[in-house]
């Protein structure tokens, strides 16, 4: 026998051999125990994982070329789905950041040292070197959820690393570019071997099921991709989300900063994240951020107007089907915690399968692992876990509790907290009560802004004419706090603007080194006194003239120890989110028409139990 013959009858008895092996061989499927995927031996091998990249066309076309624009997608499944026919979940996530980001370079955020309503000194753009390396996008969540028996997608969102487009900072293309890679896996959109070619690529090995998640911007894009209604988007799991760019940037009329991005507005945040094709980033630069952004931003008044009311994902809603699984941080100055708050509120009103998980640290911080798990196997798989029969739709870590072990409770606010109004007695400059019964006849008292103190200071100081403070009797009882404060002042400004601040803490002040972060302060608010009847359009102010405005704090669930007291502290300037004016500004409080609405648990009968020894 000739060596060719050799060959040929040892690769025909070794292809037989492998049949047979194959045919034998168990296929390998996903494992479920207590209602949550298991990894699996065969798909834990991430030598055999098959790791490719392709680029989805859009419905839309942003950086100008007159071609629909092409999202650059990465993809990691267990080598089954190639070998043995196998078809499963995909869970997904998208960002603006996994190609790089701008540097740190001097006057690339606004300057904050200037009068109200006088426009900042231009600023410097930065620009991003783009980085990675084919054919991968990102690393998240694969290590955690292929070997469970999902496939993991990633896309860098328009304009930023190999997908084309320009970056909006939440314009419709960054709703419509994750939409079409959802689209693409339910075979609806087509894919391409390459940026501008025409070698299509299906996802043959989907069943077309998706369940998103990612963390701040990363958590905003899949409430994004839910609000266009997309078929095959079934839950998803945003955390800490910038849910509207009005909330992000201003606050009831007033231009504020994101905590510890002093200067930072919608078009910094454009050049931190525009790491996208070189060619195309100067016909981006002045459609996008030199024209549509500097035109409706408006660092000037800080009014809400069409630009950020299409920048806002509430607005978007009606179009929503996915479940909801939202996960916030109660000290989350940066996204603050109404952004998720308001979008669970709208999504429990809407009816769909929502519930939200708190806790008490700052920004970011994930759901238990074990609760993804149970929403994403019963989303993406079918499998009946009891997560819709669920009556508990709020889970709030306590103060002094585990990450992963929260308390369970019906809803969020706690339906057993009811609203009590305060009312404050006099006290300037030092302190002043907040009381549950209105005294009449305590008059007015002023401060005077000086953004040189920090909020922390004034809260510190005994006495003070930067800031007016009102306490509580000191607590007999823990005090349970779960909600959205409400504060209605009436004040008159010296000037025609004023930054008006408010902070809820918890005095005595703790200033030892082991301070946890839910010891000082409570919860913040911020407020333009000039849109005292509409956010929409503001108005100056006459000096001397009273006006009353009324604002929601941010949202809160905290037990306040006993021993403790609630303070109030109205003050102007807040040195580390709002614009910075030559100090001197006087705001003068109309007490008798000033008040406090705090959502206690058990209401004003628990309220009085915790201040009567």
């Amino acid at each position: 026998m000739n060596t060719l013959i050799k060959s040929g009858f040892l690769l025909l008895t070794i292809t037989a051999f492998c049949s047979a092996d194959a045919q034998n061989r168990v296929k390998a499927s996903p494992v479920f125990t207590n209602g949550e995927a298991q990894i699996v031996p065969e798909f834990k091998d991430a030598n055999q994982w098959i790791r490719t990249d392709l680029w989805v066309e859009t419905t839309f076309d942003t950086d100008g070329d007159g071609k629909k624009d092409r999202m650059h997608v990465d993809v990691t499944r267990p080598y089954q789905t190639e070998t043995e026919g196998l078809k499963l979940p995909v869970i997904y996530e998208s960002s603006p950041y996994y190609s790089g980001v701008a540097p740190d370079v001097e006057g690339a955020f606004w300057n904050v040292s200037h009068e109200l309503g006088a426009a900042g000194k231009e600023r410097v753009h930065a620009e991003v070197v783009r980085t990675g390396t084919r054919p991968i996008i990102s690393n998240s969540l694969i290590a955690t959820w292929v070997p469970r028996g999902f496939i993991v997608v990633h896309s860098s969102s328009p304009g930023t690393g190999l997908s084309q487009g320009s970056p909006t900072v939440g314009g419709d293309n960054e709703s419509l570019a994750p939409k079409a890679v959802i689209d693409w896996l339910n075979g609806r959109a087509n894919g391409y071997t390459s940026a501008d070619g025409n070698e299509k690529v299906k996802a043959y090995w989907t069943t077309g099921k998706v369940g998103m998640t990612g963390t701040s911007y990363n958590g905003t894009i899949p409430l994004a991709a839910a609000t266009t209604g997309v078929k095959g988007l079934e839950v998803i799991i945003p955390v800490a989300p910038n849910t509207s760019y009005y909330h992000y940037y201003r606050s009831n009329g007033l231009v504020r900063s994101p905590g510890g991005y002093l200067g930072e507005d919608v078009d910094v945040l454009y050049d931190f994240i525009h790491s996208g094709d070189e060619s195309k980033r100067a016909y981006s630069n002045a459609k996008i951020r030199d024209t549509e952004m500097k035109n409706g931003m408006d660092r000037i008044t800080g009014d809400y107007n069409s630009f950020w009311a299409g920048r806002d994902y509430l607005n978007h809603m009606p179009k929503m089907k996915a479940a909801l699984l939202m996960a916030h941080g109660f000290n989350d100055w940066n996204v603050m915690p109404e952004h998720s708050y308001r979008i669970y509120k709208k999504a429990r009103e809407m009816g769909l399968e929502t519930a939200i998980y708190y806790h008490q640290n700052g920004h970011g911080g994930p759901p238990p692992f074990e609760m993804m798990n149970r929403w994403f196997t019963h989303y993406l798989f079918g499998i009946d876990n009891g997560i819709q029969k669920e009556q508990n739709k709020a889970f709030i870590v306590r103060e002094n509790d585990a990450p992963d072990q929260p308390t369970p409770y019906r809803d969020y606010p706690n339906p057993e907290a009811k609203d009590v109004t305060f009312y404050l007695t006099e006290g300037a400059p030092k302190v002043g009560g907040l009381m549950m019964t209105k005294a009449a006849g305590q008059g007015r008292e002023t401060l005077v802004d000086n953004y040189s103190f920090s909020g922390e200071s004034l809260a510190r100081a005994e006495n003070t004419n930067h800031r007016l403070l009102y306490v509580t009797p000191k607590f007999s009882k823990d005090l349970h706090l779960s909600g959205v404060p409400k504060i209605t002042v009436r004040l008159a400004s010296s000037k025609p603007a004023a930054n008006l601040s408010v902070w809820l803490v918890s005095l005595p002040w703790n200033e030892g080194r082991a301070a946890k972060i839910t010891d000082n302060i409570i919860t913040r608010g911020w407020a333009d006194p000039q849109n005292h009847a509409s956010i929409r359009k503001s108005e100056p102010l006459i000096p001397g003239k009273y006006y009353e405005i009324s604002f929601d704090l941010m949202p809160d669930d905290q037990i306040i120890k006993k021993g403790q007291q609630i303070g109030l502290m109205i003050f102007s300037s807040d040195k580390e989110f709002t614009l910075h004016p030559e100090p001197g500004t006087e705001l003068t409080v109309d007490l008798d028409r000033t008040k406090l609405t705090l959502p206690i648990v058990g209401g004003s009968e628990a309220l009085t139990n915790a201040v009567t020894n």
